[in-house]
């Protein structure tokens, strides 16, 4: 499912066909890692994806001249941050529709009982009569907390619970998702590659 608006109105005009890097979540195996691909596939064109353990890592690192973005999702808890806390440096330039991986709980082959949850905060209310819940960074990071014995249990991608080797206990199924693309504005500030 792909449904997509090319945003390049208003005060902020930067194409989206400038962006070769995409800053997002990792580690590797999210649904952001995803979308970034699959957003680099529509645009017909190969381009680098970094991860970071915090979508607003990026800006640590990222280039503001137009040529690196960061992707985030409409249910990322802070958002609204990430949009009206950068809106000197930071323009949305595209969203688009996206399935995600099938949505998992998963637990260790051996784990019999589950009585706790790690699990990124944004899909935490498909478990919230199920254990006690804590949060990890990611849905990746959530599978490795749970492999590692840290946790009974974890709601991951079906793709992260494989590659921890993890027992499916319930598929929830993927959900269609909108991602949003921020583009580093060009512009006055320090010079590039410098982080701000």
């Amino acid at each position: 499912m792909h449904a997509s608006s090319r945003a390049t109105t208003g005060h902020d005009r930067t194409p989206v066909s400038r962006v070769t890097t995409i800053h997002t979540l990792g580690p590797a195996g999210t649904n952001l890692e995803k979308a970034a691909h699959h957003w680099f596939e529509e645009q017909r064109r190969d381009g680098r994806v970094v991860l970071h353990t915090e979508v607003e890592d990026g800006l640590d690192v990222m280039r503001f001249d137009g040529t690196e973005a960061i992707l985030a999702c409409a249910v990322y808890p802070r958002l609204h941050d990430l949009v009206f806390g950068n809106l000197d440096r930071l323009a949305m330039v595209d969203t688009f529709i996206l399935d995600t991986y099938d949505m998992v709980l998963a637990s260790r082959p051996e784990q019999d009982s589950i009585a706790t949850i790690v699990t990124h905060p944004a899909p935490s209310c498909l478990v919230t009569s199920r254990g006690e819940i804590s949060f990890a960074s990611s849905n990746s990071h959530a599978a490795a907390l749970c492999a590692s014995g840290l946790y009974d249990s974890c709601v991951t991608t079906d793709q992260a619970a494989r590659s921890e080797g993890l027992r499916v206990v319930e598929n929830f199924g993927p959900v269609p998702m909108v991602f949003t693309v921020h583009a580093g504005r060009p512009g006055p500030g320090p010079a590039l590659g410098e982080a701000r």
